[in-house]
């Protein structure tokens, strides 16, 4: 059993059907959390500046 980071909620996510980097949502407070190894589960938080990075290179690219 895998408990959120944040709220403590249980994520309900089995290790043998999911993959390392793959992204995993809380239900109970929406954080999104990346699969650092699946034996044993580890998570950590995406990074919100990554998601920026990315939309800002996206626009920079329509130009």
């Amino acid at each position: 059993m895998v408990y959120c980071p944040e709220c403590e909620s249980d994520l309900d996510i089995e290790e043998d059907e999911v993959d390392e980097g793959e992204v995993v949502s809380c239900p109970e407070c929406g954080t999104d959390f990346e699969i650092v190894t699946v034996n044993p589960l580890e998570l950590k938080p995406v990074e919100e500046e990554e998601d920026e990075e990315e939309e800002e290179e996206a626009e920079d690219g329509d130009v």
